[in-house]
């Protein structure tokens, strides 16, 4: 696999640094990745914040704009399959894409739930199975509908030398946190999963309150 390689530590400005823990081959049914742990310390005030991300990379990531997509963790979604909402489907779809291509990264975020975190992410479910949506959910928990912030893949893809991507997402805050970051997107690649019933107001609450593109 060719790719400009990361440093294992590298500051980007006074407030934010991003390191590389450590990489691997990794094989998968999709094909051979090779994956990546880094961790971005954010410090504001006395006290850094750390946040972590995994890199799974394929194939020559140094000419064309290669696929992308930034996938926020969804235990509940990735690991027990749920159908409340559509995050696993979509983790599927680019990995099925990128293995086609043999080409392309996923950066896996640590933000459940948008950003709230995996216990009130279960709270929230809570509330929606009492008639709330999820943005209603989380404002009802005293959180905004999606508090999560892409600093972290943008100093990622920095690190790898890639300036440009095709992006698998339905959501155009994704587009602009990224081209405010410094990354062009070439291309949006919509990445819509099955509407299921019991995820169809899920869909229907991101499309109608969050502005994601779903047809």
């Amino acid at each position: 696999m060719k790719l400009n390689k990361p440093s294992r530590f590298m500051p980007t400005s006074a407030t934010f640094a991003l390191s590389l823990a450590a990489e691997a081959n990794f094989p998968t049914e999709y094909g051979q990745f090779r994956i990546y742990g880094f961790e971005g310390r954010f410090r504001s005030g006395a006290k850094p914040r750390v946040e972590e991300a995994v890199v799974l990379a394929m194939g020559d990531l140094t000419g064309p704009p290669p696929l992308l997509r930034i996938h926020s963790q969804c235990l509940t979604g990735d690991v027990f399959h749920s159908l409340r909402c559509d995050c696993r489907a979509q983790l599927e779809i680019a990995l099925e894409q990128i293995g086609r291509l043999g080409r392309g990264l996923i950066i896996y975020e640590h933000q459940e739930g948008r950003g709230i975190g995996l216990m009130n992410k279960l709270r929230a479910y809570e509330l929606q199975d009492h008639g709330a949506d999820t943005v209603e959910a989380n404002e009802q928990l005293g959180f905004e509908s999606d508090l999560r912030n892409y600093r972290l893949p943008a100093a990622i893809l920095q690190h790898f030398g890639i300036r440009s991507v095709r992006l698998l997402s339905n959501n155009p805050e994704k587009v602009k946190a990224l081209e405010d970051a410094g990354i062009a997107v070439a291309e949006r690649v919509p990445c819509i999963a099955a509407a299921h019933d019991s995820r169809k107001g899920y869909l229907e609450t991101k499309r109608a309150k969050m502005g994601h593109l779903l047809g």
